[in-house]
């Protein structure tokens, strides 16, 4: 959606002219002659820039310019003679001046750096407030497993786009990381990424959260708020476990999705964002449409490419570099340099992480404390949860046909050999053979040894 920019002029050449010119700029331009016409204008819109000649016959723009420059950037337009009134309109908030009849050039680079300014401002507002929520966040899509590397190669693939994207995965395996991977492969990267929990906040306080709301809208809400679908404007949106939203939003959602357009909580005003939209849910988003709990055709307009994320059982070959990457990069305490000693890799290797990477750096962090003034993290400093026992969680093995006797046991046998790292002794006791035993099978069925 381009620029919108609104010229006040009750010149009518002058007027045409500069829309004229700005339209050919790519600007969406709308021309005014009076400030009766622009605030009818200006009750339905609200442009990126305004450029207003300071007096008009039905009003004087420089008693306009205090309430105007808080919404968006103006510059104002002087004869020769009405300097005096120019530098009054700078003090007043103005952006800038220009003496009519302005150049083409002059207007041209007038007005893209008024409105680069203010994204950048807008950009630098935003960022300020939310700076705390990203501190300490780690960069922890870490490791070599076949699983990972399919998912970045996804990622490399759908960032340049402007598609929609939504990202599939349990609890705490990196979904959000997923995103931010998107945005930051994307011509977006310059700009905002805006990430919004949509289980949070009640419906009401998460619809004015994300859409914004006007001065009067409900009690309290005692000023105009821009909404997040503001703050993301030329960067990304992205709603984590999107399938926790309620039917209103919803609608209003998709409404943002097909068209650009929003409204604020109370507003008349149709507003436009150009924001992508990147959305996340552990649920299954396609099942719970079907069964009516969420609209099948936001489901459709949100699912134009998913990605899976898999679990950190699934990725077991990374674990022991995700493990070294929490210990490198913990920020409460660095008075000693500690290493996972290689039974302690094991026991975290065989565990199934119904947390996934979460629960992996809480436990990491966990070992860290308890292993005190150790330069060494060993098994009895590692800590699972509540009823872990060794670690594991529902275990499966899959065919695409009726298997026999054998095919389960060689299957069975592969899947403990990578869930225990090739550590034999281990897989002895979890299938109560001698590791002798052990061996045999592995022969047998022409597994690897490692």
């Amino acid at each position: 959606m381009p620029n919108q920019i609104l010229v006040i002029e009750d010149d009518a050449t002058l007027n045409r002219l500069i829309v004229i010119q700005l339209n050919g700029l790519g600007y969406q331009t709308t021309g005014a002659r009076s400030w009766k016409d622009a605030d009818a204008y200006l009750e339905a819109h609200e442009p990126h820039l305004v450029i207003a000649d300071v007096r008009l016959a039905d009003g004087d723009t420089l008693k306009r310019l205090p309430d105007l420059v808080k919404i968006q950037p103006v510059v104002v337009l002087t004869a020769y003679g009405s300097v005096r009134d120019a530098v009054a309109a700078m003090k007043a908030g103005a952006y800038e001046y220009l003496l009519k009849p302005a150049s083409p050039d002059e207007l041209s680079l007038v007005v893209k750096r008024a409105i680069d300014d203010a994204a950048l401002r807008n950009d630098h507002r935003f960022c300020r407030q939310r700076l705390k929520a990203r501190e300490g966040t780690a960069d922890f899509m870490i490791g070599v497993s076949a699983s990972l590397l399919t998912t970045k190669d996804t990622i490399a693939a759908v960032a340049p786009t402007n598609v929609n994207v939504l990202i599939q995965g349990e609890s705490g395996s990196g979904k959000e990381l997923v995103a931010r991977a998107i945005h930051d492969n994307s011509e977006r990267a310059g700009r905002n990424f805006v990430p919004v929990d949509c289980c949070t906040l009640q419906e009401k306080l998460f619809e004015s959260e994300l859409f914004g709301h006007e001065k009067g809208a409900f009690t309290g809400a005692d000023r105009q708020k821009r909404g997040l679908i503001e703050g993301a404007e030329g960067g990304t949106l992205f709603l984590d476990e999107i399938g926790e939203i309620g039917a209103s939003i919803q609608a209003k959602l998709l409404r943002f999705l097909e068209t650009g357009i929003f409204r604020r909580v109370g507003g008349t005003k149709d507003l436009h964002a150009n924001a992508r939209v990147v959305a996340a849910t552990n649920r299954d988003l396609q099942s719970i449409s079907e069964a009516g709990e969420f609209r099948s055709d936001l489901f459709y307009r949100l699912s134009t490419f998913v990605i899976e994320v898999p679990p950190l059982r699934d990725r077991r070959d990374d674990v022991p570099y995700l493990a070294a990457h929490f210990i490198q990069n913990h920020n409460f305490s660095r008075r000693i340099n500690k290493r996972i000693s290689k039974e302690a890799i094991h026991r975290l290797t065989a565990y199934d992480w119904p947390g996934n990477v979460r629960e992996l750096k809480n436990v990491v962090e966990r070992a860290i404390i308890l292993s005190r003034d150790g330069s060494k993290i060993r098994p009895e400093h590692l800590a699972f949860g509540a009823g872990a026992g060794r670690g594991n969680v529902k275990t499966t093995v899959s065919f695409d046909h009726d298997p026999t006797l054998e095919e389960l046991q060689a299957e069975y046998l592969k899947l403990q050999l990578h869930k225990q790292s090739g550590h034999r002794a281990k897989v002895a006791e979890v299938l109560a053979v001698s590791e002798r035993n052990i061996y045999r099978m592995i022969r047998r069925y022409g597994l690897a040894e490692s």
